[in-house]
């Protein structure tokens, strides 16, 4: 009778654990495929830097969502990056000849590499690094964006 008991009480409590467990539901990511044109030199490597925020961008490292490197193979590349939540994002681009994995600058702060930044703005020295409001975009889907490098500032 004891066993019965228990056998019943285990089957009541598993029940009411069923009947109030709320479903999981996952958070659906989304990939980013970049596309960087314009791309002068044919050695050294590409470095992007997506972020989620005005925080560090669009130099500090700190503050990335995620990054990576593509070697040079012509005068365009592409990279995906994968498992993004949807939301708003910005990328900044090197051109990076001598490996160090950020934007040369010279005595003036003009960079020395090649550099490009999402929606591409307007980089001079009027309007100084451009600021993430200018650059970002909206993603909530599997996103493409293009990005052309420049060399110099812009007049």
């Amino acid at each position: 009778m004891l066993r019965i008991f228990s056998l019943n009480s285990l089957l009541i409590a598993t029940l009411l654990t069923v009947g109030y467990a709320k479903p999981v539901m996952s958070e659906s990511t989304n990939n980013l495929t970049v596309i960087v044109d314009g791309i002068r030199n044919q050695t050294g490597e590409v470095c992007m830097r997506i972020y989620s925020s005005e925080k560090g961008f669009p130099s500090s490292s700190s503050s990335e969502v995620q990054s990576g490197c593509t070697k040079i193979t012509g005068n365009s590349i592409k990279k995906v990056f994968s498992n993004l939540k949807p939301g708003k994002y910005a990328v900044a681009v090197v051109d990076d000849q001598n490996g160090d994995r950020q934007l040369n600058k010279d005595f003036f702060g003009i960079p020395t590499e090649g550099f490009g930044i999402s929606r591409n703005p307007i980089v001079s020295m009027q309007t100084g690094s451009p600021k993430f409001r200018n650059a970002s975009f909206l993603m909530d889907k599997n996103t493409t964006i293009n990005i052309v490098i420049k060399y110099s500032l812009d007049p």
